[in-house]
């Protein structure tokens, strides 16, 4: 039996957002040049913002005021032909914009699909190819948030300083006024960017698990729908979409109140300047025009760079920064341990304090568990009807997670385990037996894809369970079954446990799995599962079954007592009850 892939690596915070954004830091040392470019480019482009309130205040005091409109309106007429300059630089920046996104984009999907390959070559579980189409769709959207943050980030950044500097030359003492809300807008976008980044992270990780979850159900609907596992699987889907919807409602609830940045960096300067322009106009530290001019520089050159820097480049960049650091994970493959194979891993089964109930409003099924199965152990579940012994069973196979608790299998949580080693680890084996139109072969050995059994291997296992007969008379090991429900039950419950055995799992538990054999073969069938390698549950049908264990669980109402036959009989007036005995 092999490991799943070991646990993650830990990281600070910093250098955890450090490893993503290293994932591009190559390319944009490599593509200097580009970079250079596009700031050249954003100088022309900041050229309306910088002209924008000195020729308003022009065309004001030395035009309108001054009885001469023609110098007003050639002014206005300027301040257009720089707008069609800034449009020149707009265009030109595409080019080396694109040189660079594009680079990012190759590197990641060259890194991710490489990450895919490396991690398959390592373990002996197929491809996860939805995992690389998912990171590859991820690669997509960091190339476009890239593109995005580039073109809007150089707009901010330049034209923030062409609205500082030129206020600084127009009215200083709304240059002050604006440098001091400018400031205080940014510790506050900076606080909320880290709340929204530990938000987005955690709607980003609930997206992907919705994906895993629904995508783990679908490719096993077959097996999921014969084993009577859709209220499972439904609940199990329905939990993470919940947990999605919820992750995303808190993002957009935080996101809401970056408006606030909005007014206190423009809006407040804007307000702040009305309310002097008496002031500054009778001591004449700026005239009218100049003071239109401050607002011109506010209005149409500050508000709308910090519009763009929250709607899109803090958002963008948060996005951006989170998805870096999935991609991260991803391309960070362990080395493979030496000589190929992963350390291996004991099975004790492990509840701590357990609890698990159907909905909210429910008594729990399992109520404060704590349950040590030992690797190897023989143990027999027994108790009225409805008591919850397939529930326990469910919460042992890591199909059921628990509503609080733990539930541990080689001292590691079940959901920290890969679901692929899991399900090849952990067997259960419910009521309704499964077999599929086949060859016999092929149904036996359904659980063993990565290393079919040989024909002596078959045979010994049709003959320790008694199949002998069945398989003559379907017409040997590769006769096809055409019509599985033509088989009895019995034939099914048999066919299927020999599959069991045949399987690599460690650990098996039989859910009611003998209920439609008779004594004698149920005997046989469990003293074969006794005597493979491996800890055994039965969840028992007959008194007989729980006689052959050595340790029996009595569940009732959530609680469990646990002992031998001759402890209970003393200790439990249930198990004396359900044996048919009377307690001493």
């Amino acid at each position: 039996m092999t490991s799943p892939h070991g646990p993650e690596p830990k990281y600070s915070r910093d250098s955890h957002r450090s490893r993503g954004w290293a994932l591009i830091r190559p390319v944009l040392t490599a593509e200097r040049g580009a970079l250079g470019a596009m700031m050249a480019w954003s100088l022309l482009e900041a050229v309306p913002v910088l002209l924008s309130g000195r020729l308003m205040a022009f065309a004001l005091d030395r035009g309108f005021l001054a009885d001469s409109p023609g110098i007003g309106l050639v002014c206005l007429g300027a301040y257009a032909a720089t707008l069609l300059l800034g449009a020149v630089g707009a265009r030109q920046v595409m080019n080396p914009l694109a040189c660079v996104v594009e680079s990012i984009r190759d590197r990641l999907v060259r890194l991710v699909v490489f990450a895919g390959l490396r991690r398959a070559a390592q373990s002996d579980a197929a491809a996860d190819v939805a995992a690389v189409a998912r990171t590859t769709r991820q690669t997509e959207a960091v190339r476009q948030m890239a593109a995005g943050l580039l073109m809007t980030a150089r707009t901010v950044v330049f034209s923030v300083a062409a609205v500082v500097f030129g206020l600084l030359t127009l009215a200083p003492e709304v240059a002050l006024v604006t440098s001091v809300a400018l400031a205080a807008s940014g510790v506050l976008l900076l606080r909320l960017s880290r709340l929204l980044r530990h938000r987005y992270a955690t709607s980003l990780a609930a997206e992907e698990h919705v994906a895993g979850e629904a995508g783990q159900v679908l490719r096993g609907l077959r097996d999921v729908r014969a084993c009577g596992a859709t209220r499972t699987a439904e609940r199990q889907v329905g939990k993470a979409v919940d947990a999605q919807a919820a992750a995303s409602i808190a993002v957009g609830r935080l996101g809401a109140g970056r408006l606030g940045v909005i007014a206190l960096g423009a809006r407040l300067p804007l307000v702040a300047t009305l309310l002097m322009a008496p002031w500054l106009v009778r001591s004449g530290a700026a005239s009218p025009g100049e003071v239109l001019g401050a607002a011109t520089y506010l209005v149409t050159g500050l508000e709308p760079a910090l519009r763009s820097m929250v709607h899109t480049v803090a958002n963008v960049g948060l996005h951006l920064g989170v998805l870096l650091i999935r991609l991260a994970d991803h391309v960070d493959v362990p080395p493979a341990p030496a000589g190929g194979k992963a350390k291996a891993i004991h099975a004790e089964l492990e509840l701590q304090d357990v609890t698990f109930a159907y909905g909210p409003y429910s008594p729990p099924v399992v109520d404060r568990l704590s349950l040590s199965i030992a690797e190897g152990e023989h143990l027999s579940v027994m108790g009225p009807s409805g008591a919850g012994k397939s529930t326990l069973a469910a919460l042992l196979a890591g199909l059921d997670r628990p509503d609080c608790g733990e539930v541990r299998i080689g001292g590691r949580r079940v959901s920290e385990l890969d679901p692929t080693w899991l399900r090849r680890a952990v067997v259960l084996v419910p009521q309704e037996s499964y077999v599929f139109t086949g060859t016999v072969r092929e149904n036996l050995a359904y659980l063993r894809a990565e290393s079919a059994p040989e024909d002596r291997e078959l045979d010994g296992v049709i003959a320790l369970f008694g199949l002998g007969e069945l398989v003559g008379r379907l017409g040997g090991r590769d006769a096809v079954i055409e019509r599985p429900g033509a088989l009895s039950e019995g034939e099914r419950q048999l066919l299927v446990l020999a599959r069991v055995y045949l399987s690599t799992a460690s650990v098996v538990i039989l859910d009611e799995a003998t209920c439609h054999l008779d004594p004698v073969a149920e005997a046989r069938a469990e003293q074969a599962f006794v005597a493979r390698p491996g800890t055994l549950v039965v969840v028992a049908h007959r008194i007989s079954s729980v006689l052959r264990a050595p340790r029996v669980l009595v569940v009732e109402s959530g609680t469990v007592t646990e002992g031998s036959h001759q402890e209970l009989r003393q200790q439990s007036a249930l198990y004396a009850d359900l044996i048919g005995m009377n307690a001493e």
